[in-house]
């Protein structure tokens, strides 16, 4: 199900201010580029103005790797004070969640209709991330419940099984879903997925359908094509910057759940993993069934699977994110859909956006965030509500008109 204020959308592609191309090649502050239907894009300029916004990066800081590097060493950490739930999978293994359930919320007093905003880290994050508490802010300062998907043995909580969690199995995120759609099953569920966590949420979403529990996404900095993303990532530079630490956290991972893992894998060989893509061709593929790292990397890439989508998804990245390459975006397929769009900005980096001369707080990354999420909450509880079927938005029921 998903909201919007038209009664029908035309597969065409809207560009804003500037085409696509351009956007890519220019060095100076500029719009972001927004490739979507002219449905979503008429929702998206009313309801988020942050999408039409000149995005000016931090001007001692715009390059994609300097705004990646910045951002995770000065961006601030709000507070949030975590109700942590341990639910069990059917193979016998945990997951941890970690609730804000905003019970002092003012706009939602009642628990259960309150909104919920269902949060994925990426790769080696958990709830402790700058940008999960930064979007926990953004969400809870507008009356709404949040939940973050901590993936096995990434918070700190023991592994019970040989499983770990990679971007194409979709299983513990359904668990996920179910259970917090059992616990309030009258509350809007957003599924909010970064870096990773974006893949994963897209192939759920993908895999799911009409059938996923939620009524609309959010992705920021998702790596379009795993293979492309790799190739990205071991450019010397990068791999200097990013790769060799990413890999690192990895195998902290693997290290502390030593004694169940060493069941399944060659701990000791998996430990010498120099790159994302030798740790996964080492332990990932091996632990979910797959042939070759290629095979698990062209099943984890989220870009094919956004025709099968059937809520409104927004997907934010940056053209110099040295994790997901301009070229991998997937403009040609979003033209033809009626309920994804991309926003792409010349610079930002990874999970990054960084604004102004001071950039430890709120940013272009953190508003695009609030905004979409009210925006798709109130449709979804307080106006008109539409079904996506093919190519239009069909009328289901009618709830208030528009003003």
């Amino acid at each position: 199900m998903s909201c919007f204020a038209c009664l029908s959308c035309q597969s065409q592609v809207f560009f804003k201010v500037f085409s696509y191309p351009f956007i890519l090649s220019l060095s100076s502050s500029q719009a972001p580029a927004l490739v979507t239907s002219k449905t979503f894009s008429a929702f998206l300029l009313k309801h988020c103005p942050v999408v039409s916004e000149t995005f000016s990066p931090t001007p001692w800081c715009w390059g994609g790797r300097l705004q990646t590097l910045v951002c995770a060493f000065i961006k601030s950490k709000p507070p949030a004070a975590y109700r942590n739930e341990l639910i069990r999978t059917v193979d016998g293994g945990q997951i941890s969640l970690d609730w804000v359930d905003n019970q002092a919320s003012v706009p939602y007093p009642k628990s259960s209709t309150r909104p919920t905003v269902l949060i994925l880290p990426g790769l080696t994050g958990n709830s402790q991330q700058s940008y999960v508490l930064h979007a926990i802010r953004q969400a809870t300062r507008r009356g709404y419940r949040c939940v973050v998907f901590n993936n096995r043995g990434a918070a700190g909580e023991e592994l019970l099984t040989p499983v770990t969690y990679c971007a194409a199995n979709t299983s513990d995120l359904e668990l996920v879903v179910q259970h917090v759609k059992g616990l309030h099953p009258h509350a809007p569920l957003l599924g909010a997925g970064v870096s990773l966590g974006g893949m994963l949420l897209l192939n759920y979403l993908g895999r799911k359908r009409t059938e996923s529990g939620m009524v609309a996404g959010l992705t920021i900095s998702v790596p379009w094509d795993a293979q492309k993303s790799s190739d990205s990532m071991e450019e010397p530079l990068n791999w200097l910057l990013f790769n060799s630490y990413l890999t690192r956290g990895l195998r902290r991972v693997v290290a502390r759940h030593r004694k169940v893992l060493e069941k399944v894998v060659d701990i000791d060989y998996v430990l010498k993993a120099r790159t994302v893509r030798e740790f996964d061709e080492r332990f990932t593929s091996l632990q979910f069934g797959y042939n070759s790292c290629t095979e698990y990397y062209r099943d984890a890439s989220p870009d094919k699977k956004l025709p099968n989508t059937a809520v409104p998804i927004l997907c934010l990245n940056a053209a110099d994110d040295p994790f997901s390459p301009k070229y991998a975006f997937p403009v040609s397929i979003v033209q033809g859909l009626p309920n994804v769009a991309l926003l792409l900005t010349a610079h930002g980096g990874h999970i990054a956006f960084l604004q102004g001369l001071f950039p430890r707080g709120e940013s272009y990354m953190e508003r695009l965030f609030g905004q979409f999420v009210q925006a798709v909450f109130e449709m979804t509880l307080n106006y008109e509500q539409y079904e996506i079927t093919g190519n239009n938005l069909i009328a289901t029921h009618h709830l208030k008109r528009i003003a």
